[in-house]
């Protein structure tokens, strides 16, 4: 396929073994000042689960499928892996890149929002992998945010009703849906639309996770009251971060008279360790003692739709085609440097 040479699939990487997790944890951290027990108390996390995040097997498993869903549908693309924080590392890819010839690649980034940590910082990562690997370096151009793709949107659909279907039948009908997202600061969520595209407190990234919700619940039908929720706060507690908690809602749900709740991942691309942790665990624990009847629907994953979508965006980009959406929201504008920026 022309224009290019070469897939690449960019993530943001995790440990495989319990002497990995502080490495990793210090990589991801780098330059912040978070002290070393901040980082020991985070990496318990990982200790749970012996120090293996679920995210590089993940994108292994999502890698296998899209080399089969290429060559079933003739797109002649080798198809290459780095992360931002882990082995394998984006530098070394595509450094591995250059010595195999490649000139010209097109790049999914694991997430399919439009903030800075999601979508700018992932530009960053790939301009300087490339400045280090250096003249021989080849060219990367990054998949627009997919939030609103149908094959991003329906493998959540999907497993949304997969979900209700596990709750007990008494508490179906009037179960609650919660979208689940990561939340961020404030001030970069306000600045994550870029200026002039007429986003109001929260920018890009809040108004694309409530039009998935949207999307999301009134195709699952049955008319159950969806709203979405924040986790995996990382911040001080003197900046303000996007709200409510997942806990905390429940906590006033239950207030409320909740009985049934199915928590949507509807922030992540995959059931990696925030997903697993602070969803899995914690809100599972939380809704247990509330006695909230508790299911999370799974991310799109290695869906057979998200996969379609992958090739579907390649080829989109490859013939530049008006880019498909089930939303009126304006995208990422093509090019556009101010886009996602960190903070205004």
């Amino acid at each position: 396929m022309r224009p290019y040479d070469a897939f690449l699939l960019v993530s943001f990487g995790g440990p495989e073994a319990e002497d990995e997790v502080i490495p990793f944890l210090e990589n991801v951290t780098r330059g912040r000042g978070i002290p070393r027990e901040r980082l020991a108390e985070v990496g318990e996390h990982y200790f749970l689960f012996n120090g293996v995040s679920p995210i590089n097997g993940q994108c292994r498993d999502l890698i296998a499928e899209i080399r089969a869903d290429f060559s079933a549908d003739g797109v002649d693309l080798p198809v290459y892996w780095g992360n931002r924080f882990w082995a394998p590392m984006l530098t070394d890819t595509v450094r591995q890149m250059a010595q195999d010839g490649v000139r010209r690649v097109v790049a999914l980034a694991t997430s399919a929002y439009s903030n800075y940590s999601s979508h700018r910082a992932y530009l960053n990562d790939i301009a300087a992998a490339r400045e280090a690997v250096g003249p021989d370096a080849p060219e990367i151009e990054l998949i627009r945010p997919f939030f609103d793709h149908p094959g991003f949107v329906e493998p959540l659909v999907e497993h949304t009703r997969q979900a209700l279907d596990r709750l007990p039948a008494d508490k179906r009908a009037g179960a609650r849906l919660l979208f689940s997202a990561h939340s961020i600061p404030t001030a970069m969520a306000d600045a994550s639309g870029g200026p002039g595209q007429g986003y109001g407190p929260g920018g890009a990234y809040v108004a694309q996770l409530e039009e998935v919700a949207r999307l999301v619940a009134e195709r699952v039908g049955g008319g159950h009251p969806y709203e979405v929720v924040y986790q995996s706060r990382s911040g001080p507690p003197s900046q303000p971060w996007l709200e409510p908690d997942v806990n905390d809602r429940l906590e006033e749900l239950a207030k409320e008279g909740a009985e049934a709740v199915v928590v949507v991942p509807h922030g992540f691309v995959s059931d990696h360790m925030e997903v697993k942790f602070d969803l899995d665990h914690e809100a599972r624990e939380t809704a247990g003692k509330l006695g909230i009847a508790f299911e999370r629907a799974l991310s799109p994953g290695t869906h057979p739709r998200f996969v379609r979508m992958v090739r579907e965006l390649v080829q989109e980009r490859a013939e530049g085609a008006e880019p498909v959406g089930l939303s009126d929201l304006p995208g990422c504008p093509e090019g556009a440097d101010d886009c996602c920026l960190q903070k205004r």
